[in-house]
């Protein structure tokens, strides 16, 4: 969330940050203004109020001692005018909370090294690691050779619970296990401390990071007089979890590392990605999550950006980071790289992470603080990353160490994570005949 502050003393300059994001991002902050402006004046009557009570006050104990009757006179128009203070004060908190709401749905403004853009054609590739491997045959997406070798199964899950679910079986679902357990272990080596978080949170905890009230309509939610959400990704219940805290000087960064199921409606998705594993209501996913001080955040991202890399280094998938431009970026993040990863069965680099530095965003709304070098408490930043999506490495494992003859080769790092496996073969399961 924006500095109330900050918007109030320049609202021009916080638009102007603003515009670079898009007409969108004016609109949400307009319905400011006029408010910021009722918020001024109000606080100029308050404090001339108050200095009307005080030399009021003075007077009064001066006609005390001379002219009773007046002074009781002069009581009554004090009494009055605290009740006028009063009114002031009761109409400048409502106008402060409905700033603080229609804040609530203002995105970040842009750093300034963010590139303009309307869309994802205005990101900028950076960075690339390995290149696109020659194949002797046609390519396969990962959806006909997870049919083929009967480890993804769509028909059975559609049943279960309609479109956009999955069912992994025998060695598809082991190599989402063996995964998530290699993800842990190689951020875990590099100095993330491994969580395991609720699945449920409340209404306030989704605002904290930004969920709420923006995009109600992509979550899942329980029914009841005091509703649960389920988490769209980890970071949601990690980054709350320092909520009104005060980290001491020098205890930062502290970083974070979680393995969750994700739920989202996908409700802006319709006609997207509707085979395979790229765009499903419930996914696994490790996240990564840095509390940091605004002087380290910068180096903080970078870092965050090369550990989630490090885990397609080791599994030796080819992927490219691109910078996001203003256009393509999430709400909360003031700055994104997403790492794409090559799927050469749809010959096209698709997002396997995203990894966002929002400054002091998210930490304004959850009130997470540190203690500077003056011992003053000052905002956290916040920093998120997928470390990475498990089902979208299982679509790059299979379209990228797919063979000739249909079988997909197990890479060396996960080896010892699936029993030895070095191979995944075509798989037999019991099935039954539809009556």
């Amino acid at each position: 969330m924006l500095d109330l502050k900050a918007v109030v003393a320049d609202y021009e300059g916080v638009e102007r940050k603003l515009a670079r994001r898009g007409e969108a991002a004016v609109a949400a902050l307009a319905p400011v203004k006029p408010l910021a402006a009722r918020r001024r004046e109000l606080n100029v009557l308050i404090e001339k109020q108050k200095k009307q009570q005080g030399d009021a006050s003075g007077r009064i104990r001066e006609l005390m001692k001379t002219d009773k009757a007046a002074g009781e006179k002069a009581r009554v128009e004090l009494r009055a005018l605290g009740d006028a203070v009063k009114a002031s004060e009761t109409e400048l908190a409502e106008v402060e909370a409905k700033i603080l709401a229609l804040l609530l749905l203002v995105p970040n403004p842009p750093q300034d090294a963010v590139p303009a853009g309307a869309d994802e054609h205005g990101n900028v590739q950076v960075s690339a690691w390995g290149e696109k491997q020659p194949y002797s045959f046609r390519p396969k997406p990962h959806w006909e050779l997870g049919e083929a070798l009967g480890i993804l199964e769509w028909p059975q899950a559609a049943k279960l619970s309609g479109s956009r679910f999955t069912i992994s079986k025998g060695v598809g679902a082991r190599l989402e296990r063996a995964l998530t357990s290699f993800f842990i272990d190689v951020h875990t080596s590099r100095g993330y401390l491994e969580v395991l978080p609720p699945y449920l949170v409340s209404a306030e905890t989704m605002t904290g990071t930004g969920q709420l009230p923006k995009f109600e309509e992509d979550l899942f939610k329980t029914q009841g007089e005091t509703p649960l959400y389920l988490i769209p990704t980890a970071e949601v219940p990690v980054t709350n979890m320092h909520r009104d805290e005060i980290f001491d000087a020098g205890a930062l960064p502290v970083s974070y590392c979680a393995f969750s199921p994700c739920f989202r409606a996908e409700a802006g998705a319709a006609g997207r990605d509707t085979r395979g594993l790229m765009r499903q209501h419930q996914f696994h996913k490790v996240e990564l999550v840095k509390f940091a001080s605004a002087e380290s955040s910068d180096a903080e991202h970078q870092k965050m950006l090369d550990d989630a890399c490090e885990v397609l280094r080791r599994l030796g998938l080819h992927h490219r980071v691109v910078l996001l431009c203003t256009g393509d970026m999430g709400f909360s993040s003031s700055k994104t790289f997403d790492i794409e990863v090559w799927c050469p069965g749809q010959e096209a680099y698709r997002e396997i992470s995203s990894v966002s530095n929002c400054q002091d965003f998210q930490a304004r709304r959850i009130r997470v603080r540190y203690r500077g070098a003056d011992g003053k408490p000052r905002l956290c930043h916040t920093l998120n990353g997928s470390g990475v999506a498990v089902g979208r490495t299982v679509v790059a494992i299979l379209e990228q160490y797919q063979q000739a003859d249909g079988t997909v080769l197990v890479p060396e790092a996960l080896r010892p994570y699936m029993g030895g496996l070095t191979r995944i073969v075509p798989q037999r399961f019991p099935r039954g005949v539809e009556r």
